[in-house]
């Protein structure tokens, strides 16, 4: 009985070496990845038939969105705050313009810049394409380049939701564009 009692007890210090052992070897992985900021914005494209109107709605983070305001254009618009610029929105729909491209059956659309707002951290924008009849589009893309300039980990979540139909896409800054065919 006594020698089974050793045993276990040195079992039990072997156990608590280890989980020493694999602390310390953890910690460290902790330390990094505790800090890393996520980059990411999500967007939604659906179609309205009260409008005949394509809809794009896209959420970014407004601190990442003025950094790229302040790095690309050397402004700094204060968003969502007392201070905010009055050029603010058009050096947002300039950059916008500049980073996100839809076509509908392989034609590059033009596009109107709704306007936008806030939501605790989020910038949330409106764009729409409009008089388009949902009947004679057979395939809708957008290529969605936001913050990629600046962030190399950037994710842009695209979400169609069109005539019934739902796909969703992850894209980075070396795939950028994401379709849905109806």
């Amino acid at each position: 009985m006594a020698h089974k009692l050793l045993t276990y007890k040195k079992l039990e210090m072997k156990m608590k070496g280890l989980k020493k052992g694999l602390l310390l070897l953890l910690l460290p992985l902790c330390a990094f990845t505790a800090g890393h900021k996520f980059y990411l914005s999500v967007t939604n494209v659906q179609y309205s038939e009260k409008d005949e109107a394509v809809q794009i709605t896209s959420r970014i983070f407004i601190d990442d969105f003025e950094d790229v305001l302040e790095e690309r254009y050397g402004v700094h618009p204060n968003l969502a705050t007392p201070l905010e610029t009055e050029t603010a929105d058009t050096y947002i729909e300039k950059y916008i313009r500049s980073k996100i491209f839809i076509r509908i059956d392989g034609k590059l659309m033009e596009y109107k810049f709704l306007g936008k707002k806030y939501d605790n951290d989020i910038m949330i924008i409106y764009l729409e394409v409009p008089k388009i009849k949902l009947s004679k589009i057979k395939t809708i893309e957008l290529e969605n380049e936001v913050l990629t300039d600046i962030y190399e980990e950037q994710q842009n979540v695209l979400h169609f939701k069109m005539n019934g139909k739902k796909k969703s896409f992850v894209l980075m800054k070396d795939s950028d564009k994401g379709m849905l065919k109806l």
